[in-house]
């Protein structure tokens, strides 16, 4: 067996249920609270489902790390992007200087910014701050066949996976998904057709800004890409591996990371979504791991979050990707575990309790 297979079979095979014990607790908790019960909405069942993952009523939310996986997309010379592939690595670069948007967000947030070449079409080894972990110089055209083999897409989700765990170990206590990838909304699109059954004319969007005639090809080659790989769409690593990227496989095995190490994993947008439908589907179960930043404005996002059955925290039209939507959701989170930490119980403060009728 394929080692990096192996080491999917385990990774899902330790993703366990919610803790409900310390939810209840939680539940418990918040009606001594000094507020009528519910009033303050999703920060009250967003500090439960967290007591759930981590097993502690107020579970701290730093450090925090926001994983930002890069690649390169074969599709791009298919003319779905207004911009060209070179703005792949020139992006990188901008994250290492600190200049991006997810860098800004980030550092208002506290948490750290790991960039990782899993795809990048360019060399970019020898940077100071990259995480070098390339699998192959970007995937190949899905419009005309597989991305990438198999073996590729489990390598790259089992580093993903590990980049994880390496940050559990340096003392992470909640990721977030981020990535760069020119053209990545295609194979992105073309994944979330697949594994909810759905047309491109309903999932496909403008992307980094295509106009009506580029909207009108980017759906003609995301309905190739689905042809020409039909008979790969039924397995989820088979659909990654036949019509994904490098940087979206990454996150797959991020996001299955964070459901076996019990860690909250925060999805931006789109590409997060298509990432996160691939991961539920090989693990139904990490699904109960995954909180949803924010509703992109490209339009297939709604789909892949109805079929994960998640609610978006932000509605800020927000469609850059990096990871930008899930950092800013960072602080609802810090606010729902401080509510259950600092927040008086009535008892506390000598305020009369409310008779329940």
């Amino acid at each position: 067996m394929d080692a990096n297979k192996e080491f999917l079979n385990d990774l899902t095979a330790s993703i366990r249920p919610l803790d409900q014990d310390a939810m209840a607790a939680a539940k418990r908790h918040q009606k001594n609270l000094t507020k009528p019960a519910g009033s303050l909405g999703r920060l009250e069942g967003l500090a439960i489902w967290m007591a759930g993952i981590t097993g502690e009523l107020a579970p701290a939310t730093a450090p925090r790390t926001v994983i930002v996986m890069a690649g390169d997309h074969g599709v791009v010379g298919e003319g779905v992007s207004a911009y060209p592939s070179e703005v792949t690595p020139q992006m990188v670069m901008n994250f290492l200087g600190g200049g991006a948007a997810i860098n800004v967000l980030a550092r208002q947030a506290g948490a750290r910014v790991l960039v990782v070449d899993l795809g990048v079409a360019t060399e970019l080894d020898q940077l100071d701050g990259l995480v070098a972990r390339k699998v192959a110089f970007g995937t190949d055209n899905i419009a005309t066949g597989p991305a990438m083999s198999k073996s590729q897409a489990l390598k790259a989700l089992a580093i993903g996976a590990e980049l994880a765990e390496s940050e559990f170990a340096a003392g992470a206590r909640m990721l977030a998904t981020g990535e760069m990838g020119i053209g990545n909304t295609t194979p992105a699109s073309a994944l979330i057709c697949a594994l909810t059954d759905t047309p491109p004319e309903v999932v496909v969007g403008r992307g980094t800004g295509l106009d009506d005639s580029g909207l009108a090809r980017k759906r003609t080659v995301v309905a190739r890409a689905l042809a020409s790989n039909e008979s790969a769409l039924n397995d989820p690593v088979d659909a990654l591996a036949a019509v994904g990227g490098y940087e979206i496989a990454g996150l797959v095995g991020l996001i299955l990371a964070c459901a076996a190490g019990r860690r909250p994993v925060v999805l931006d947008g789109f590409i997060a979504g298509a990432a996160a439908l691939v991961a539920a589907r090989i693990a139904p179960a990490a699904r109960n791991y995954m909180l949803a930043g924010h509703l992109s404005a490209e339009r297939g996002h709604r789909v892949a979050l109805k079929s994960l059955g998640l609610k978006p925290l932000l509605d800020l039209d927000l469609r850059l990707g990096e990871g930008t939507g899930a950092v800013l959701a960072f602080h609802l989170v810090d606010a729902a575990t401080r509510i259950m930490a600092e927040m008086a119980t009535f008892s506390e403060a000598s305020i009369s309790q409310s008779v329940e009728r």
